[in-house]
């Protein structure tokens, strides 16, 4: 059902895609001789012409890298920040084919030239995409395929499915309105339009493009009624089965003998996302170990000469599909047999001893230091070469918090826990605890490697200047 653009226009945007790379080439290749009194950089004489052939391979290459990562299908990257994301990942695979492709035939081009040509090339199909993004919001260009969506069933799921349309109306869906399911059951917000019975008039008389059916299992006679009624009528018909709520992470279709079997229980991420995910981890990981080893060596000197062992405090937590593993963390606190008791009014629950709270009398004058800078975090490493963590990811929570969950909470171990998240990023210690899910839930409906960048860029910036962390 949501398509942020037609058929038509993803034909127009790889043509337009193919012109931007062969101008780029051609821009570049302008540029080059203008380039050689530069440092370092090799005179070549002016005019410079690049070997036609890759004004047509160059183009059709990187298009095609464009076209397996999804880049031009309308029902993915709705938001700018995910076709963005596709598109540098896509854009990154098709340089590195080309320059292999230049590798094995026209050695003899310039690296400067192809450089400048990747950047204008990627800038140009970036900066199209924005403008029309801008010029689509403001109103300048309109949708041309509007779609009238009705939905059947007053419940949970159409309420929560109109609330969704609604924060996709830039997109040309318009709720006409519902029919219910039951006579008492018509406070949604929009237009009831009548019962079940009512079906077929409505969407004669509303032009309904979409109908959707969101009615309990028990309805299932007239589930039957209704699609039969409308059979002849040119609409798209879409039914959200009753297992919508069972689902406490995500579902998924699978085939066994040819019968379809759907998964309850299926992983937030797909494979290919969740081996980009460890292999992002890592590879980061490993590139920050040599200097993370000397820290912890340093952290840990530090709190043996403090306040002596235990210099780790170890915690269990609840990872990835409620999997239960061992956290690391340097102690900041004082050791049990020296701990102060707390004063009656502070707010620290006994039932999360480590939940941090301002001027909390358990944590050492260091570990005040190490908890706002994070260096109490970096034994988390470990755990994240063990697989048992991510970089970033939901909060990794206590078993005893977990007791308290209500079933939706439960979706946040679809994923592993992170050393950071977007709750940590979005006010670290200073937000409320029951909005931590929320930052979850967030983080994986909207997962990508982008995000997880952004997050540990924002991580460093909190980190620095020390807001929320106590």
């Amino acid at each position: 059902m949501l398509r942020r653009f037609s058929i038509d226009f993803a034909i127009f945007s790889i043509v337009l895609d193919a012109l931007f790379i062969a101008l780029s080439l051609g821009l570049a290749t302008y540029f080059r001789p203008g380039m050689s009194d530069l440092p370092y950089i090799k005179f070549i004489p002016n005019p410079l012409h690049a070997p036609v052939t890759l004004y047509f391979a160059f183009p059709i290459l990187w298009v095609l890298v464009l076209y397996f990562f999804s880049v031009y299908d309308g029902r993915r990257n709705i938001r700018f920040w995910k076709e963005l994301a596709s598109l540098t990942l896509a854009s990154l695979l098709a340089i590195t084919a080309l320059a292999g492709l230049l590798y094995l035939s026209y050695r003899d081009v310039s690296r400067l030239l192809f450089l400048t040509f990747v950047i204008l090339a990627y800038l140009f199909i970036v900066s199209w995409r924005l403008v029309f993004r801008l010029a689509y919001r403001a109103g300048v260009l309109t949708n041309v395929q509007p779609r009238n969506i009705l939905i059947i069933g007053t419940g949970e799921i159409g309420a929560e499915l109109a609330s969704r349309i609604h924060s996709y109306r830039h997109l040309g869906l318009n709720l006409v309105g519902y029919l219910y399911d039951q006579a008492d059951n018509t406070s949604l917000t929009g237009q009831c339009l009548g019962g079940l019975k009512d079906a077929r008039r409505v969407v004669e008389n509303q032009h309904i493009h979409d109908l959707v059916i969101a009615l309990p299992s028990h309805q299932n006679g007239d589930l039957l009624n209704i699609i039969s009624d409308l059979q002849t009528l040119p609409i798209k018909i879409w039914l959200i089965p009753d297992y919508h709520n069972l689902s406490l992470y995500s579902t998924h279709i699978e085939e066994l003998a040819g019968l379809p079997l759907v998964d309850l229980r299926a992983p937030a991420l797909s494979e290919h996302q969740r081996l980009v995910k460890r292999s992002f981890d890592i590879l980061l990981t490993l590139l920050f170990l040599p200097i993370g080893i000397i820290g912890m060596g340093l952290t840990a000197l530090a709190v043996w000469i403090d306040t002596g062992q235990p210099i780790l405090f170890r915690q269990v937590r609840v990872g990835e599909n409620g999997r239960l593993f061992t956290i690391n963390k340097f102690r900041t606190m004082k050791s049990l047999n020296g701990m102060e008791s707390l004063p009656h009014n502070n707010p620290v629950s006994s039932e999360d001893p480590d939940h941090k709270v301002k001027d909390d009398p358990r944590v050492t004058r260091l570990g005040r230091l190490l908890r706002r800078t994070s260096l109490d975090e970096l034994p988390q490493l470990i755990n994240v070469l063990k697989g048992e963590m991510s970089l970033v990811g939901p909060r990794p929570e206590m078993p005893a918090l977990v007791d308290q969950y209500q079933p939706w909470q439960y979706r946040r171990f679809s994923v592993p826990p992170g050393l950071t998240g977007w709750w940590q990023v979005s006010g670290r210690s200073d937000r409320p605890m029951h909005l931590h899910t929320q930052d979850d839930l967030y983080y994986i409906e909207n997962y990508s490697v982008f995000l997880d960048l952004t997050i540990i860029a924002r991580t460093v910036v909190a980190v620095l200047s020390g807001k929320g962390a106590y």
